[in-house]
């Protein structure tokens, strides 16, 4: 299989100087994620974890640099993260999420960059995010870059889980189940813990109910089955998400004078640890 790529260039090391060459053209690569728990096996950082990686490999795929990512995430809700029953998890509310994700793409906007790619690891995250985006009008703040984006489970194709996961509970219940326990198998299996929880009876999607019943919800957080997860399945995954995000790109960033820019980093920045 193919080998993941850790060591890209990242915003962070470059100097203040060395900025306006460095973003003509370039493509910023954004993971945003959370701390939120994930059942008995699997730490609170997953919904980091995964979109940091996936940032990394995308951003050597296509030339990019990596931007420091955004850990905190909205509020986890108890039928697509188990909600607040559980210890560990840290969140902003929506509107001051929304907020604050908006004064950091304003931010981001001044640099003018060719692209500006935002990949998500979090499912509460997804609709306060492309809000902040649309509410920023992009037209206005972003003239000359474009931005992409997505959830990372959003790049998962049918046929892929028809292949791989059959009987598959919705992305919404998909919390600690096999798909995030497999890349985490493969991207930190250091981190996994070796219980594999199974919950025969996966929340429906879209709908909210109060008072809840934390047991009849979920298994200790899981909401659907981590049954079978393997690190060869969370390899596949990863590769078929970077794949995918690739393809989602598609061409280059263009510069600020609109003409394509080639896909390479910026001179002088040194790779990660």
């Amino acid at each position: 299989m193919r080998q993941r790529t850790t060591n890209v260039p990242r915003y962070g090391d470059l100097t203040s100087p060395e900025v306006p060459r460095a973003m003509r053209g370039a493509t910023l690569v954004w993971p945003v994620g959370g701390l939120e728990q994930h059942g008995p096996h699997l730490p609170l950082s997953v919904d980091m974890d995964i979109p940091d990686a996936l940032a990394r490999q995308v951003a050597a795929e296509v030339g990019g640099l990596l931007l420091p990512g955004q850990p905190v995430s909205a509020r986890s809700l108890p039928q697509s993260g188990g909600g607040l029953y559980f210890p560990g998890t840290v969140h902003l509310g929506g509107a001051t999420f929304i907020t604050y994700l908006t004064d950091c793409l304003t931010a981001l906007s001044r640099l003018r960059p060719g692209r500006l790619v935002v990949i998500n690891g979090h499912y509460e995250n997804e609709g306060l995010l492309f809000e902040a985006i649309d509410g920023c009008l992009p037209s206005t703040v972003f003239p000359d870059t474009e931005v992409v984006a997505f959830s990372w489970w959003s790049l998962v194709t049918e046929e892929w889980l028809g292949e791989h996961i059959p009987y598959f509970p919705g992305w919404h219940a998909e919390h600690a189940g096999l798909t995030e326990t497999s890349l985490m198998m493969y991207l930190r299996p250091d981190a996994v813990r070796p219980e594999r929880p199974s919950h025969a009876s996966p929340p429906p999607a879209g709908v909210y109910r109060h008072p809840v019943d934390v047991e009849e919800i979920s298994n200790q957080g899981v909401l659907s089955s981590a049954t079978g997860a393997s690190a060869e399945l969370g390899e596949r995954l990863f590769w078929h998400l970077v794949d995918g995000i690739v393809e989602l790109l598609g061409k280059p960033a263009r510069d600020t004078a609109g003409q394509a820019a080639a896909p390479t980093g910026p001179e002088h920045v040194a790779p990660s640890p």
